[in-house]
């Protein structure tokens, strides 16, 4: 494929930076996504209903919250560029209301619910406001569809990396350094990857700059209209379509397979459940690199295919595997990232894209609200599979802890557990392999548009 490229090729320096930027939401996101049920259940002390409920409620506010901050970055005009300025301004709310998250007040569970949910919506709007501006910053930094996928390639690697990170220091902090204490565990979690949160930001914003969008300064299109236009996009609607499939065949694996760990397979917690954990994440930030350089040979759709069949097969694999086999499952978790490692990668690398598709029709760059609409819909993901799953678990049965003792669940639980982590993901996994067959951008159509727009942007020069 020819692509016409005006700017000078990334520096490896602007791409390792970049990709430091994603470290922060990545621990938040991996954290939440793997502990955060956990935690509101076995350590706050709320009901399995009111611990979904909690994540779900935050959504409502995102479905307002993610679009209006990408709209907002696409209408801020500074000298610093329209997206940077948020990541340096954003970053500390962004850590103080992670750190507030996993603080447990001493109060009545209804009291209790109710503060999870406000730090809940605070923790996502100042998550939208960092993360929403750094995911739009890929366009602004290439016009070239392979720098792009490279820019995702070291973004989700640094992504995977902290997500592993993350996961291992969380895991070993509070279920294991502070297993007698997991709410000063908590803390001390909360206040490092604070910290986290804070410098990856400022390292973005010192290391990148935005590409010239001077074609931005004509008139704003007013924010209603714009989420009309971009909810007509029919390239978005399936890049979000999978998007959200992908994202929640993850998020029921994530958030469930300590559950199923500890209370189907009769594993550690701790030790045994951070191997399983390493497992998959090094696998995940091995894989993401490997496609990322396969995308070059067999183009993004086949590195798809690939790799989701070969992720519905350890899904598949994981629901017939029986108590006591943990070495079989640390062997399941490494195979699985062969597959999960492009649901982090292929999204994100079509949605340029759709933006340039967008362009092509609107004559604006509008990153920001498309981008926005993306964050939404992987914290909806996220909300939506948290619910489900609390509801479900609550309606099967299942028992909390008590202090350390591990209880004996219901069979209706186990089986809960058991289908939930395993074969819900591959009904979503199914239907994404028929959005991406339908997917109407091809590489050479793609070739068409940036080359119109090359040649728009050139008259108007």
């Amino acid at each position: 494929m020819i692509e016409t490229q005006t700017n000078p090729p990334l520096s490896i320096r602007t791409k390792l930076a970049f990709g430091v930027g994603d470290l922060g939401p990545a621990m938040v996101s991996i954290i939440k996504g793997f502990f955060l049920l956990n935690f509101l259940i076995n350590i706050a002390g709320l009901s399995p209903g009111r611990a979904g409920a909690v994540l779900l409620v935050g959504k409502i506010w995102d479905a307002i919250n993610d679009p209006i901050v990408g709209t907002l970055t696409d209408r801020t005009r500074t000298r610093w560029g329209r997206r940077r300025p948020w990541l340096l301004f954003g970053a500390f709310p962004f850590a103080v209301a992670y750190f507030l998250h996993f603080i447990v007040p001493d109060m009545g569970e209804t009291a209790l619910f109710f503060y999870y949910v406000g730090i809940g919506l605070l923790l996502d709007a100042s998550f939208s406001a960092v993360n929403v501006p750094y995911a739009a910053l890929t366009p602004e930094l290439s016009e070239n569809s392979q720098e792009r996928t490279e820019l995702n390639m070291y973004r989700f690697s640094f992504s995977v990396l902290g997500g592993l990170v993350a996961a291992i220091m969380y895991n070993f902090i509070v279920n294991q350094l502070f297993a007698d204490s997991p709410d000063t565990g908590n803390v001390i979690q909360g206040l490092l990857i604070g910290a986290v949160i804070i410098v990856s930001n400022i390292i973005v914003f010192a290391n990148t700059t935005e590409r010239d969008s001077t074609e931005t300064v004509q008139a704003d299109i007013p924010f209603f209209d714009g989420l009309k236009i971009t909810l007509q996009s029919r390239p978005f609607l399936y890049v979000s379509a999978l998007y959200l499939l992908l994202w929640l065949s993850i998020q029921f694996v994530q958030s469930l397979i300590l559950f199923f760990f500890r209370d189907w397979i009769g594993g550690n917690p701790g030790g045994q459940f951070t191997l399983v954990l390493f497992g998959l994440q090094f696998s995940i930030f091995v894989f993401i690199l490997f496609w990322g350089l396969m995308t070059r040979r067999l183009g993004r759709k086949n590195v798809f295919y690939i790799g989701v069949v070969f992720w519905i097969a350890v899904q598949l694999a994981l629901f017939f595997v029986q108590p006591g086999q943990i070495a079989l499952v640390t062997l399941l978790a490494v195979l699985a990232g062969v597959g999960v490692s492009i649901g982090f990668l292929i999204p994100w690398s079509l949605l340029p894209d759709v933006v340039d598709h967008d362009e092509l029709l609107t004559g604006r760059r509008r990153e920001g609200i498309f981008y926005g609409f993306f964050v939404f819909l992987q914290k909806f993901g996220i909300a939506v599979g948290l619910f489900v799953q609390g509801q479900v678990l609550e309606w099967a049965g299942y028992v909390k802890l008590q202090g350390s003792v591990i209880p004996q669940q219901p069979d209706s639980a186990l089986i809960a557990l058991r289908v939930l982590t395993t074969l819900v993901p591959i009904v979503f996994l199914l239907a994404s392999i028929a959005v991406v067959y339908f997917y109407p951008i091809t590489e050479k159509k793609l070739a068409e548009i940036q080359a119109d727009l090359a040649a728009r942007r050139a008259t108007a020069g």
